[in-house]
């Protein structure tokens, strides 16, 4: 109990926001948890640009980390033998944003965070399009 009250002392919205993604992961089928990882790595990207902005370099490192970790995942979740040409597109899509998104690390414009969150907030999209419709 002492560590989650000294963890919730430091910083509660930390906390919340951890919890909160801990139960909608544990309820969710695959195409959930995709749609997940897209929406904290849309969030995690628009951080960082704010960061950059504000020129809190702690908090740029962390979210640049986080959606990077998340583009791997995404990646490596891909089917390839039954996602075809799709997801070998959505492979090279990740890679280019990752290399974007690294490259803007070392940088102090916030543009392409905001550019690569845009594009792949449209991807989000039409993957909650499809869900709909399934």
């Amino acid at each position: 109990m002492a560590t989650y009250a000294t963890a919730l002392g430091a910083d509660p919205y930390t906390t919340y926001r951890q919890i909160d993604l801990v139960g909608r992961t544990a309820a969710a089928d695959g195409a959930a948890l995709v749609q997940l990882l897209y929406e904290e790595l849309i969030g995690a990207l628009r951080v960082a640009a704010w960061a950059t902005e504000k020129r809190d370099f702690g908090r740029k490192s962390e979210k640049v980390t986080r959606a990077t970790a998340i583009l791997f995942a995404l990646e490596s979740g891909l089917d390839f033998d039954t996602g075809g040409e799709v997801s070998h597109t959505l492979s090279r899509l990740y890679g280019g944003a990752r290399a974007t998104i690294v490259n803007a690390s070392i940088g102090d414009d916030p543009r392409p965070f905001r550019e690569v969150a845009d594009n792949l907030e449209e991807i989000a999209a039409a993957w909650a399009q499809i869900r709909a419709a399934a």
